[in-house]
């Protein structure tokens, strides 16, 4: 099993930068695709990146293409979102997800969840 804390949201102007952390416990974590998702009030959650257990292979959301980037560091047992260029329409709760299967976008995939970090963005 793998417990997840989310840290690094806050308050930040369009077009400036965040970096989320997400903290996890457990010894099984290097094997678990690793997801990163958003929901804004009213919204459904939405995915925004995910990345292998290995780290080699991310996949994200057209919505942040280019401008987010999902890393991990095993041996710190820490996943990461840099964000950058961050729009008022990015302004969420940031959630990170562990996924039991193979990298996903689909939210059921994944089995494990933080309680999320609030990231708003001011224009």
């Amino acid at each position: 099993q793998v417990q997840l804390v989310e840290s690094g949201g806050g308050l930040v102007q369009a077009g400036g930068s965040l970096r989320l952390s997400c903290a996890a416990s457990g010894r099984t974590f290097s094997t678990y695709p690793m997801g990163w998702f958003r929901q804004a009030p009213g919204k459904e959650r939405q995915f925004v990146a995910a990345i292998t257990w290995s780290g080699n292979s991310q996949y994200y959301a057209d919505s942040v293409k280019g401008r987010f980037t999902i890393s991990r560091d095993n041996n710190k047992r820490t996943v990461y979102l840099q964000m950058n260029s961050l729009k008022p329409k990015d302004t969420a709760v940031y959630y990170c997800a562990a996924a039991r299967g193979a990298i996903s976008s689909v939210l059921d995939d994944y089995h494990y969840w933080g309680q999320g970090t609030q990231v708003t963005v001011s224009s």
